[in-house]
């Protein structure tokens, strides 16, 4: 790779930069047939599955390129960059690896096609209809992953991810009729239990929805793969700080300059025999197929993502802006460390050994810890309400089974600082939030959510509500939780005795 100085006035990435050796490998990659349609544009598929693809491809054990659509409208930006730079990225891998530094630069070459679904709806579909397509994989957040319904969209673009996904493969039942080997491998990445089982009840609910034909809906069950799978990997993506200081190094300028650590799973629900379709361990891959994906899917949603939502709120709202600075903070690491042993793994201790949870808790905070990863907190903080629901509020409801139903206070803290962290309002089509020292943040998530809670938090504001009444009008809503937590018993008092004690007074 060239490391000429060129400092701002470097060009920008695309096939035009690349070395003789990267151009031979991204024009065959172009020539390539797309075997894969990938819905989601964003930092953690290009430093995690892409970066796979494009691994198999440079041994030589792969000859499919990749597909990319967005899954929401506000990602169009993104896929727009995508195709200034050719499909081109760079992903920079830098941590420790078995006790010594390591730092690899490549750039990733695998996309083939772009497909912005809100403009080009006819060509997603029309993937479906091409013979050597196999494989669709997406993350769209936990939030994505959920069943919306919605009005048929098999001639206009669906909002839903699963909504696109019921109309791609009707595209393909279509065209290829009930033929068993036309059924596609859905490789769900979203950050919950069962993402493949979820995405299957989804597809096959907006078919009833839709009056979709039963043949379909059998081909639906019985020719396409939906796998659970857990994926692990910590892609910080775009190294803002140190962006300038990259371009002179690289010489060019890669607008979606990604970052990862070298820790990566993979952990797949399904027989080894699917290699043939996507040949991961074939080239050297930490990839596992497994016949029971629970243990691995337990230990790392609760243990290292939960401690990411546990220590998100808290940390934003006192101006601490990265996770490795919050596991260093004097107060809020202890905090962490304490609710993670004290309270994240006891919750788990009915499932998983302790001893197993304790030495994977010691490798999550080795990887925090990294002095290369720049885990940004607000990235984190998106859809931090369906995160919590998945990630911690079982850890809560397993802490208080073990222990006679104790509440777990650290995580009642993170709760209360979670409801605090979305005391929004809309600005310019925005909700902003405001930190303890009174500097704003923009929060994302779910607008009805959102604003449900602006609401909430403006008859508080208001003077409607006192603090126990704002606690439970939140705490009951199935809209934020799935279920009213009003029913733990303490949990509203305990969250109101919370607000009492922060840095910023509530009433």
């Amino acid at each position: 790779m060239s490391q000429t100085r060129q400092g701002s006035d470097a060009k920008p990435l695309d096939s035009q930069v690349l070395n003789a050796e990267e151009s031979a490998a991204f024009k065959a990659m172009k020539q390539s047939p797309v075997r894969i349609v990938q819905i989601g544009e964003g930092n953690f598929l290009r430093g995690f599955v892409d970066w796979m693809v494009h691994e198999m491809r440079r041994q030589g054990k792969y000859d499919g390129a990749v597909a990319v659509s967005q899954p929401r409208p506000s990602g169009k930006a993104k896929l727009e960059q995508l195709q200034a730079q050719d499909g081109l990225y760079t992903l920079i891998v830098r941590g420790i690896e078995q006790g010594a530094p390591v730092e690899r630069i490549e750039k990733i070459a695998v996309f083939g096609e772009f497909i912005d679904p809100y403009t080009q709806w006819e060509a997603l579909l029309a993937l479906a209809e091409r013979p050597e397509l196999e494989v669709l994989v997406s993350n769209t957040t936990e939030a994505g992953l959920t069943y919306q319904p919605t009005e048929v969209s098999l001639d206009k673009p669906a909002i839903s991810y699963p909504a696109k996904v019921t109309a791609l493969l009707y595209r393909r039942f279509l065209t290829f009729g009930a033929d068993p080997a036309k059924g596609l491998l859905l490789l769900p990445c979203e950050l919950i239990e069962g993402n493949g089982d979820e995405l299957k009840r989804c597809v096959l609910q907006h078919s009833a929805d839709w009056q979709l034909p039963e043949p379909f809906m059998a081909w639906v069950r019985d020719h396409n793969r939906f796998l659970n799978s857990l994926v692990d990997r910590i892609v910080t993506g775009y190294p803002g700080e140190e962006a300038a200081q990259w371009q002179e190094r690289l010489g060019y300028d890669d607008k979606l300059l990604c970052s990862a650590e070298p820790y990566y799973l993979w952990a797949i629900e399904g027989e080894a025999g699917l290699e043939s379709k996507l040949p991961f361990q074939a080239a050297g891959l930490d990839v596992v197929w497994t016949g029971d994906l629970k243990p691995y899917q337990l230990r790392k949603v609760r243990i290292l993502n939960g401690a990411h939502t546990l220590m998100t709120p808290i940390a934003l709202l006192n101006g601490v802006s990265e996770v490795r600075s919050a596991l260093e903070h004097p107060q809020l690491g202890p905090y962490i460390r304490d609710a993670v042993e004290l309270e994240i793994i006891p919750s788990l201790a009915s499932e998983m050994a302790p001893a197993e949870t304790k030495a994977y808790a010691a490798t999550v905070f080795e990887r925090f810890e990294n002095p290369y990863n720049r885990h940004r907190l607000l990235d984190i903080a998106m859809n931090s309400i369906s995160k919590f629901r998945a990630r911690l509020l079982p850890s809560l409801e397993g802490y208080m089974s073990a222990h006679n139903g104790e509440l777990p206070e650290r995580i009642v803290k993170a709760l209360a600082h979670l409801l605090r962290l979305y005391k929004v309002r809309l600005v310019e089509d925005q909700f902003a939030g405001e930190r303890f020292d009174g500097s704003d943040y923009t929060i994302r998530d779910d607008r009805t959510a959102l604003e449900f809670l602006a609401a909430a938090w403006d008859r508080y504001e208001a003077g409607t509500h006192d603090r126990t009444q704002l606690v439970e009008e939140l705490l009951d809503s199935d809209l934020l939780w799935g279920k009213p937590l009003n029913g733990i018993p303490g949990l509203v008092e305990a969250v109101v005795e919370q607000f009492k004690g922060m840095k910023e007074e509530t009433t």
